[in-house]
This record gives structure tokens, sequence and C-alpha cells, in this order.
């Protein structure tokens, strides 16, 4: 039981190190914004197609996809952010609604390409099992883990040292501050979403590479990335990846003590309960009043 138990936990990283990937896109946007992205799903599940398309068509890894969703996803997701951008009433609601019928709009198209069939990798390098120590897992996973901490560290970096990342951070905290201070929110806001559009691609290439795919599957992605981004609390990078962790530590747990059908119950449970505990979140900060 315990081998079990050490297994479980090893599973939900690499799992959670997945999720953060996912969910980061959604949490920048959300910050600067505070527009939920309810395509933000239907982006990566776009990525992911793509790379099944350059797999299946020209014989060539998932990985020598990223350039290819790099350019379309982020496109894609700038012409989200076009459409948005045009709401200048109650945009947080709105939003909403838009982003949703964008979601649907994506979904099918992505049936009309590919079809409704579930897709997977057939490389067998990135399927094949790895062992570190006593826990297995697949190649895919370790390295997509490793590639997600690789672009949080770097979208750290970018949001603290350069001047377009502290200008999100500038919005993000006081908009009409930032603007007064000189800081274009519309050309900022443009900026959060191409960023989105990119960690989408590399979440979509990373799904692709150790999971299966179907066109219904972006809506799952959303949700898990929304619930990921309010457990975390607004602006917080360190938070995204904690709070993936957690949610991917909980279902690895509830799989392997429970049962697999109550997989997503424990991901809503634990986002109630740490909701309940800490209302900002696990790092967020408590906004002033005033």
């Amino acid at each position: 039981m315990t081998e079990l138990i050490l297994q479980a936990l090893y599973s939900g990283l690499l799992q959670g190190g997945s999720y953060a990937l996912i969910a980061l896109g959604l949490a920048l946007v959300f910050g600067t914004m505070k527009v939920i992205n309810l395509a933000h799903g239907e982006l990566v599940l776009l990525a992911a197609y793509i790379a099944y398309s350059v797999e299946s068509g020209l014989g060539l890894g998932p990985m020598f996809a990223i350039p290819i969703a790099l350019v379309i996803v982020s496109l894609t997701s700038v012409g989200v952010y076009l459409i948005v951008s045009r709401i200048k009433k109650d945009r947080e609601i709105n939003s909403l609604i838009l982003t949703y019928g964008i979601g649907v709009i994506l979904t099918n198209f992505i049936l009309l390409v590919w079809k409704a069939d579930i897709r997977s990798t057939s490389s067998s390098w990135l399927q094949e099992g790895f062992e570190i120590g006593p826990f297995f897992s697949m190649r895919s996973e370790v390295i997509f883990f490793g590639v997600s901490l690789v672009l949080m560290a770097a979208l750290w970096r970018w949001l603290a040292t350069s001047w377009y990342g502290r200008a999100v951070r500038a919005v993000s905290s006081n908009r009409d501050a930032a603007k007064l201070m000189g800081i274009d929110p519309g050309r900022t806001e443009l900026v959060s979403f191409l960023v989105a559009g990119i960690l989408a691609a590399f979440a979509g290439v990373a799904l692709f590479s150790y999971g299966v795919i179907q066109p219904a599957y972006g809506g799952a992605l959303t949700v898990k990335a929304f619930i990921i981004t309010v457990l975390a609390g607004i602006g917080s990078i360190p938070g995204v990846l904690l709070a993936a962790v957690l949610l991917g530590v909980a279902e690895a747990l509830t799989v392997t003590l429970a049962s697999s059908a109550l997989q997503e119950l424990s991901g809503m449970v634990l986002f109630l309960l740490v909701l309940f505990i800490m209302p900002n979140g696990l790092f967020g900060a408590q906004r002033r009043r005033g």
C-alpha cells in the first residue's frame, strides 16, 4: 500500500506540472484583464491536434509540431483578444458569453477537420517507460514536467524584469493608474493574450504527447485551468504550480485509493475546501479598499 501511495504522489506531481502548463495562459489573461477566457481549453486542444497532424501526416514526432502550433495558436489567441476587446460595457460578464461562443466554434472546427475519433501519439519513444528509483512514468511526462518548470520560470522572469512584463503587472494591479503612467492597456492586454497563446501551444503538444485527445475535451481543460487559477490567487505563478500539483496529487490519490469515477469530484472538493479556508487563494493578496 505504501508503494502505491508513493507512486500516486509521484504521478500526481507529474500530472500537476502538466496542469500548471495548461493553466498558466488562463491565469495570465485573468490577472491582466479580469476576463475568464472560456476558449482557452480549445486553444490548448487546437495545438494538440496540430501535433497529431504533424505526426500522422509528416511522420515526425509531436515536438516537431511546436513551431507550427506556436504560430497558429498564438494568432488564434490574438484573434480572440481582438474580438473581446470590442466589448466596452460589463466586459467581465459579456466576455464569458463571447469566449464560450468562440470555444464552441473552435470545437466544431476541430470536429470538422479532425473528426470525433480519439487520438493519441504513436511515438514509442515518448510512451516508453521511464524509471526514477522506485517510481515509474512515461518519458513524455517527465520531459514536459521539466518543460513546464522552465516555462514558468521564464514567465516569472519576464513579468519581473521586462518592460512589458512590468506593464502587465501594472495593468493587473490598477488599469487607470497604469494608463496615467503612460502604459497602453490595450497593447498590454494584446501581449498577454499572445503570451497565453504561446503557453497554450506548448501545453497542447504536451497533452498529445502523454495522453489522449478528443474534440469535446476543451471544456474540461478550461475548467481545470480555472480551478487552478482561482486556487492559486490572482497573479501568482508559484501559486499556479502549487495549486496544480495539489490538484494532480488529489486526483491521483483518489484514483489509487478510491475510484477513477471520483477523480473529477476530488478536484472540486479541493477547490471548495481551499476557497472556504483561504478565499483569496493560496498566494492571493488581500485587496485593499479605497
